[in-house]
């Protein structure tokens, strides 16, 4: 606590050499002046852009104040029994200050932004002394952070520079204040009454449910004449239970629901029998063969299952991630050299866009319209027939793309925005009904004289199948399987290898990190090799679990 202290108190004197004391304030702006969170960060960025600079240094070129406002709650169940039941209210702050220029500038390893946390309280003279402090030491690490990255650029050869920051229209946008809906306590006994469902098979080691609301107000200023407050909300649903087959083999199911909206949560009704599915789910896992034999040929993956794949290999992957200083690639990740070739087979496209809210009357968790640097959010058309077009775009330059297309957004506490998913939508110019993918599926293995082929149904990640099925080519039965992954399951597969896709598109809801839908259809792989889990088993329990009902 005392270093602390001591840096705040040499931060506080360096700053009174720079601005003084919050006198001598310039005219109040207009807008929005019945929020003070909102007029404090304008007010101070003004103060900051007339007097902020130091002797002998830059003055800074671009400045931005986010405040993110986070209200939680949270409650989980276990075993039948409430075990937490939490509420949460913070504010994060983080001050950029940027030295230099568009085309060069501090923004690098310290001078990416300063972060606190912020008061609560809508008392504007708090927060603007705390803005006030926290661009102090955003600039004069700024100012470190430039001399040190032209120290290291000087070491470097650089073919084709790459501005650092890229320009984007002034943006005024201020949407009402998100607020959360009446509180979880309804819910309690829903979660309570999903678990205890774990006494209906002794053999359930653990279940859990859990509910989480949040709502995030964004406050968002530049010295561009941005000003941007946006609102939203999330619930996220969450059932896990695990179970241990007789050779040791640890087993789980799970199910999350992640919605806007409260009302769109499923019903009490609805989610116990999801969990009561679960349980009987687990019986059968128990009782499955292990997939132990080496196999490579055709596997179907429900439109679910194959969310995972899309998210992962195409998602993760047409994000446009400026490389480390001084590295020659366009980007980060597999699709780093990708552009303008072939990335999925040529019947699929996709497209990632935040403007949308629903789709096909689901709501899309990804929706927003302004990202987290103040940028209008627009369709982008990453992938067309198969071919790598476009990358998602924030306004941190790369090569071949100099400007921003509202996809950079930044994670909770207050980081820094990167290029991220908003509603990734695949779509597929051919398709084929869901029942003919599995004759297709029957047919190839007929062909290849294999008995049986591979249905996955769901998917944790890329490599473990949480539900396999074997899909035998004699007379279609499904016969399910545990301890199995994948071992080739990746983008030269997705590309090479995926050969038809369904007409089921489905919305997946994913809340965490950063809010995010992927909306795609069921597909069908020629070949991939599935092969037995290298899993260190567990042991037993010694004795039986305890009796579910009162001893006499």
């Amino acid at each position: 606590m005392t270093g602390k202290m001591t840096k705040v108190t040499s931060t506080l004197m360096g700053l009174l050499v720079v601005l003084g004391p919050a006198a001598g304030d310039p005219q109040r702006p207009a807008s929005a002046p019945d929020d003070p969170v909102l007029q404090a960060m304008k007010i101070e960025l003004e103060r900051s852009k007339a007097h902020l600079k130091l002797e002998q240094m830059a003055a800074p070129y671009y400045i931005d104040y986010q405040i993110v406002d986070v209200e939680e709650r949270v409650a989980e169940a276990a075993y039948g029994a409430l075990r937490s039941n939490l509420h949460l209210r913070i504010r994060f702050l983080r001050v950029v200050v940027r030295v230099g220029d568009y085309q060069q500038d501090s923004y690098f390893r310290q001078g990416e932004g300063v972060y606190d946390l912020a008061p609560l309280d809508d008392d504007e003279f708090a927060l603007r002394d705390q803005l006030w402090l926290a661009t102090d030491r955003a600039y004069k690490v700024a100012t470190e952070a430039l001399a040190a990255k032209q120290a290291q650029l000087k070491q470097m050869k650089i073919d084709q520079p790459v501005d650092d920051f890229a320009h984007a229209d002034p943006v005024q946008h201020v949407e009402p204040l998100a607020r959360l809906d009446a509180d979880a306590t309804a819910w309690i006994k829903i979660l309570q009454d999903t678990t205890a469902l774990y006494k209906t098979d002794p053999q359930v080691q653990s279940m859990t449910s859990s509910i989480h609301s949040q709502a995030v107000n964004r406050y968002f200023v530049n010295s561009e004449s941005t000003e941007v407050r946006t609102g939203a909300t999330s619930y996220e649903l969450r059932l896990a239970a695990s179970t241990q087959a007789s050779d040791g083999m640890q087993l789980d199911q799970s199910a999350a629901y992640s919605v806007n909206d409260m009302k769109d949560l499923p019903t009490a009704d609805k989610l116990l029998a999801r969990a009561t599915e679960m349980i009987s789910t687990l019986k059968d896992l128990r009782a499955a063969p292990v997939a132990d034999e080496e196999f490579r040929g055709p596997v179907l993956f429900s439109n679910h299952a194959a969310s995972a794949v899309f998210a992962d290999l195409v998602g993760e992957n047409v994000r446009g991630l400026k490389p480390n200083l001084g590295q020659p690639a366009r980007t980060r990740g597999a699709f780093a050299s990708s552009y303008k070739s072939r990335v999925l087979p040529d019947f699929l496209s996709v497209v990632d866009d935040p403007t949308l809210a629903s789709f096909e009357g689901k709501p899309l968790l990804g929706h927003y319209a302004v990202d987290d640097e103040g940028v209008k959010a627009v369709p982008v058309s990453a992938v067309e027939n198969g071919k790598l077009v476009n990358y998602l775009m924030g306004r941190q330059p790369i090569r071949d793309f100099s400007s921003s297309n509202g996809h950079g957004r930044g994670r909770i506490p207050a980081r820094p925005p990167e290029p991220s998913l908003g509603n990734l939508i695949v779509t597929a110019s051919e398709t084929v009904p869901r029942a003919e993918l599995k004759k297709k599926l029957i047919e190839l293995c007929q062909q290849r004289e294999q008995p049986y082929g591979y249905y996955v149904e769901t998917l944790s990640g890329l490599r473990d199948p949480r539900l396999l099925y074997r899909v035998w080519a004699k007379d279609g039965h499904e016969e399910l399987v545990r301890g199995a992954v994948f071992a080739d399951l990746d983008v030269r597969s997705l590309r090479n290898d995926l050969i038809a896709a369904g007409d089921d598109m489905y919305v997946t809801n994913r809340a965490e990190n950063i809010p995010h839908s992927i909306v795609n259809p069921s597909i069908l792989f020629d070949e991939l090799e599935v092969k037995r889990a290298d899993r260190n088993k567990s042991t037993l329990p010694e004795y039986p679990p305890p009796p579910i009902t009162p001893a006499e």
